[in-house]
């Protein structure tokens, strides 16, 4: 049953229509609920453009036939059921961060917003943390921080949407210590369409009979499966019977600093030496074990155009010998670059405020944006770095809100096998994001030709991807990149699906054919059957 909060601490229940079967929620729609699902907003409606217009790449508006605003597992049964009978494409949008026009595309005809769908509460049913799919991560973080004072090792994101996030992977400033979003993973209740045409609702945890479905959302990706309409969060080894104990626990304060590079002091050998040193470091500190198991620093590599660039460092302020941690750390990353970039001690703050003020907070405007990523197993080569230095202060292109940022990863993630979630690249140290970022659409060819040219140019040696080998593990499919899919870009011969989920693949596609035999829940990355 679930429980608010106030709720549980005052011994009191509200039982979840549901949840009335374990396993399974209500399976269709009943009389009591028939029409209760929201309006069918349309083009004429004042609520329209708001609802469409939500995504925060400008690159891509949606133009669906309606939306539909869903309040309950109910309501997203029935308006699934409905779009299905009448053979209408349906997309999904929660927090509205898709970096491809998997949601904003034309042959989308029914939008499904989530939005609204967004309390945190304990689920005693299920002994753990119902957490609804239209959440983001900032109205997440503060739920359970002052309800409980555990957290989640989710992203720096503040208004990305949990929806898309956790069955993606998810991770952030405390998975080296906590792992993936993935690895609290206990359950997903998800509307499901079967072979013919019935839509139903389904609760797949860890322990029950539908684990496929619940091992697909760890690491699948959105849009594959069905809507989920939440998440049950419960820490592997957990027994979920205080609620305090159910997910990692949240530091009490966190150490910052700062150290910006000044681009035009910032010499060919003073930029890889810089980026050598924080390579270095990931790769000799990435065992779950380490001092530096909390220890977050991206490296945040703005286009030379901006003047400057910066790592930003956070650590648990109560690990052992932190200050000194962090000392040794800052000295590290200068060591060898001349000249010297500023370091700056932000000193000690509590966890949540601090967490918040060092995130990234939510763009009400959005932007022209084009994202490549990918996962690193160890240090880029020489030539790989020398690319890397090319592209960021390439004087014939003028953006300064694009970036280049490499994000500490492994660590605690590292610790579970790559088949045991959906989740492959257990075997990593770092993460790399790009990001070409512009106002005008005038503009776009430009800026997709300079970051496309960038990226091929990191991975040359490998067909312009980055094919797992020694250096490389693929990529993050929360950061998709059409452009893995087009043989124009991607020359290395490896489909873009054994970048993305490794040797899960195939797994993958039996549980589509099983939850979504009919293909009702796809797009241009999605899942792709199996071919018979």
């Amino acid at each position: 049953m679930p429980v608010s909060r106030r709720g549980l601490l005052a011994g009191t229940a509200v039982a979840g229509a549901a949840l009335a079967v374990p396993g399974t929620a209500r399976a269709t729609a009943t009389a009591a609920t028939a029409g209760s699902v929201g309006d069918k907003i349309r083009s004429g409606d004042v609520r329209y453009q708001d609802l469409v217009q939500r995504g925060q790449n400008l690159r891509f508006v949606a133009r669906p036939e309606y939306a539909r605003v869903i309040t309950s597992t109910e309501d997203a049964v029935q308006a699934v059921q409905e779009a299905v009978r009448a053979g209408k494409r349906i997309a999904v949008r929660g927090g509205g961060h898709c970096f491809e026009d998997f949601v904003d595309n034309s042959e989308v005809e029914v939008l499904l917003d989530m939005s609204t769908y967004n309390e945190v509460t304990f689920d005693q049913r299920y002994r753990a943390f119902s957490i609804g799919a239209g959440a983001i991560l900032e109205t997440v973080y503060k739920e359970l921080f002052y309800g409980w004072g555990v957290t989640l090792p989710a992203g720096g994101c503040l208004g990305v949407g949990v929806g898309g996030h956790f069955s993606g992977g998810g991770y952030g400033p405390l998975s080296r210590k906590y792992g993936s979003v993935v690895d609290h993973l206990y359950g997903v209740e998800i509307v499901t369409v079967d072979a013919r045409g019935r839509a139903r609702a389904v609760v797949a945890t860890r322990d029950n009979e539908h684990r496929d479905l619940w091992w697909a959302h760890t690491g699948g990706g959105g849009g594959n499966f069905g809507v989920v309409t939440r998440y049950l969060m419960r820490s592997a080894g957990a027994t979920g019977r205080v609620p305090a104990e159910s997910l990692p626990k949240a530091p009490s304060a966190l150490l910052s600093s700062v150290i910006i590079y000044d681009w035009t002091k910032t010499t060919r050998a003073s930029f890889v030496r810089t980026l050598q040193n924080w390579l270095d470091f990931f790769a000799h500190h990435n065992s779950a074990d380490s001092p530096y198991a909390s220890l977050y620093a991206p490296l945040l590599v703005s286009h030379s155009s901006a003047g400057n660039f910066l790592l930003s460092t956070q650590i648990d302020a109560g690990a052992p010998n932190a200050v000194e941690l962090m000392k040794a750390f800052n000295a590290a990353m200068v060591e060898g670059v001349d000249p010297k970039p500023q370091v700056i001690d932000a000193g000690e703050g509590p966890f949540l405020r601090t967490t918040i003020q060092r995130s990234i907070a939510e763009s009400p405007a959005g932007n022209r944006q084009k994202y490549k990523a990918a996962y690193l197993r160890k240090s880029y080569s020489p030539a790989q770095l020398d690319a890397i230095y090319d592209g960021m202060t390439d004087a014939s292109y003028q953006e300064p809100g694009s970036v280049l940022i490499l994000v500490p990863y492994g660590g605690k993630v590292n610790t579970v096998a790559s088949t045991a979630t959906a989740s492959a690249q257990r075997d990593v140290m770092a993460k790399l994001v790009m990001c070409a970022s512009w106002t005008a659409a005038a503009d776009d060819e430009k800026n997709l030709a300079w970051v496309r040219k960038v990226y091929s140019g990191i991975y040359r040696e490998t067909g312009g991807a980055p094919v797992p080998n020694a250096i490389n593990a693929g990529s993050y499919i929360n950061y998709p990149d059409t452009d893995l899919a087009d043989p124009a870009y991607n020359k290395s011969g490896v489909p873009w699906h054994d970048l993305y989920y490794l040797g899960n693949y195939r797994r993958l596609q039996q549980i589509k054919s099983t939850w979504d035999p009919r293909n009702v829940f796809r797009h241009k990355m999605s899942i792709e059957p199996p071919v018979k």
